[in-house]
């Protein structure tokens, strides 16, 4: 049995669809999970109760933590740290592998233009305190020998029928409303992107490899090292719009948060789109044989499944 904890989220939803080249025993566990293969058996579950983690782990082989909370440092502060303590220790009596599907956020920001497994860990937000703290928890249990684990670490994100990914939201979106693009700080740095059906291929890829855990991993992602304008440049010419955009300033962005609540959680993150911001799979590529999506074909896959 291999179980998704968060299993209507963005990655999990297309990660039920990967796990099925593996095995036909896949558990979807969320608050009212939805079949994505014929033969998925539905967990419905409060993950914020820890005898709920534990029935839901209960059986399981491999666990596969991908839950998405809100985007407020508040519940981030919460509910990471008490879900990540009840996944370890269940996996742990289970004896359940881990794999948990992390961010960019706990790295130095100093280290952004080249990001690796081996980056200085020394995060400048709050909501990075946080991931530090939970993927500390899981690599400490790691070394005590509790259980089997792995970090299936992604840069920002973008793909196909995704509602939570900055690249699509504020230039994909927009230039489908005929409107401008949108762009945080500075449109002339690199940033990279991790195209969400390789992650969740690679995701279960990880899961059912046996040496890849106890390690943490980055996702396979484009290594072109292309601008946020090359980005926005890419999707107004498959769109055929204008490659029109504007950038928000922090100034801009505080402003526009006294009345988007959403925004008033993006401040603390703006180091990510003022500097170089370049996500290196090298280790993945170098020890599977995976065909990364190149942002051309993201783009033009994303164009044609929207129309």
């Amino acid at each position: 049995m291999q179980t998704i904890l968060g299993a209507n989220g963005t990655i999990g939803k297309v990660l039920a669809k990967e796990l099925s080249t593996y095995t036909s025993g896949i558990r979807l566990v969320s608050r009212n999970p939805k079949k994505v293969n014929e033969t998925d058996e539905l967990f419905p579950a409060d993950l914020s109760d820890a005898s709920q983690v534990e029935k839901a782990i209960a059986g399981s082989d491999v666990v596969y933590l991908v839950v998405g909370f809100d985007y407020k440092t508040s519940v981030w502060q919460r509910n990471w740290p008490q879900l990540m303590k009840a996944t370890i220790d269940a996996c742990s009596k289970h004896k359940a592998k881990l794999v948990f599907f992390d961010n960019v956020y706990l790295y130095d920001p100093a280290g952004m233009s080249h990001m690796t497994e081996e980056s200085l860990v020394n995060p400048s937000s709050k909501k990075g305190a946080v991931r530090k703290q939970i993927a500390e928890m899981l690599m400490t249990a790691v070394k005590d020998g509790k259980l089997q684990g792995l970090i299936a670490r992604s840069a920002d994100f973008y793909g196909p029928e995704n509602d939570k990914s900055f690249l699509m939201e504020v230039v994909y979106k927009k230039f489908l409303q005929k409107k401008k693009a949108n762009w945080f700080m500075d449109a002339t740095k690199i940033h990279s992107f991790t195209y969400t059906p390789d992650a969740a291929k690679a995701t279960a890829l990880l899961g059912n490899t046996p040496d890849a855990y106890n390690q943490v991993w980055h996702l396979p992602t484009d290594s072109a090292r292309l601008t946020g304008k090359e980005m926005i440049a890419l999707f107004a010419a498959e769109m055929h719009v204008p490659a029109s955009y504007s950038v928000l300033s922090m100034f801009m962005l505080k402003l526009a948060g006294i009345f988007v609540p959403l925004l008033r959680e993006m401040p603390e993150m703006m180091y990510q789109y003022d500097r170089d911001y370049f996500f290196d799979s090298s280790k993945f590529d170098k020890r599977f044989s995976f065909k990364t999506t190149r942002y051309m074909d993201g783009v033009k896959t994303i164009v044609a499944s929207g129309k």
